[in-house]
């Protein structure tokens, strides 16, 4: 499908599909989304951990990664990462996103690129406190068991892709998180509450990005 680079509202890149009228991030800002609802909502409730394994949903186009890896840096914090990803973006389309100039992180364009360079199904050392392994698969075809302290769940909305918000795959999911993990995502579907709550999760509503009403976040065994 073809894709369009666009500018959110933030200043910062994503890409546009016309075909399914979705975007990669909010067009009310790419980078301030996923600081709030991945970072603000997800990676600051580990505060006081020095290392933790993070699985993302989504990998796209490695902006969450990118910020967390910054963020590891901060906190001295051992990060682990794992993206899943069944349709990589091509690398002349990453080349055109501006997010290391928009961070103010121009010194970690290389370790950038080396994200999106890097093999598939090979954990790569990013740098001394972030480990990658990228996964080319489906969601559904996920089989880890009491791996990850925490999800990022960034996949396509609801009205383009309702089969990865059902039951089976929050399923998943909460099978392949540690005890008191925790999964955090923009979206906030009355349809995806249940459909954590009767996978086992404990859903709360919290204040959604900028543009964006309410998100979710869910937690096992807490």
């Amino acid at each position: 499908m073809k894709h369009e680079i666009i500018i959110t509202q933030d200043g910062s890149s994503s890409i546009y599909i016309p075909e399914l009228d979705e975007t990669y991030h909010s067009k009310f800002g790419a980078i301030q989304e996923a600081k709030h609802v991945f970072i603000k909502n997800g990676l600051d409730l580990f505060e006081d951990s020095s290392e933790i394994s993070i699985l993302e949903i989504g990998f796209g186009t490695g902006l969450n990664a990118l910020i967390t890896m910054l963020e590891a840096e901060k906190r001295n914090l051992k990060i682990n990462y794992v993206g899943v990803e069944a349709y990589p973006i091509a690398l002349d389309e990453i080349a055109q996103l501006n997010y290391v100039a928009q961070l103010e992180a121009l010194d970690k364009k290389a370790d950038f690129e080396k994200m999106h360079t890097a093999n598939w199904e090979e954990e790569i050392q990013i740098n001394s406190d972030f480990k990658l392994t990228k996964r080319k698969l489906s969601f559904a075809d996920i089989s880890d068991e009491n791996t990850f302290d925490l999800i990022y769940f960034d996949a396509f909305g609801f009205t383009v892709q309702p089969e990865l918000w059902n039951e089976v795959i929050f399923e998943i999911m909460y099978k392949s998180l540690k005890n008191r993990g925790i999964l955090t995502t923009y979206a906030c579907r009355t349809s995806i509450k249940n459909a954590m709550q009767h996978a086992g999760f404990q859903t709360f509503k919290l204040p959604g990005a900028p543009g964006k009403r309410e998100m979710l976040r869910a937690l096992k065994n807490w």
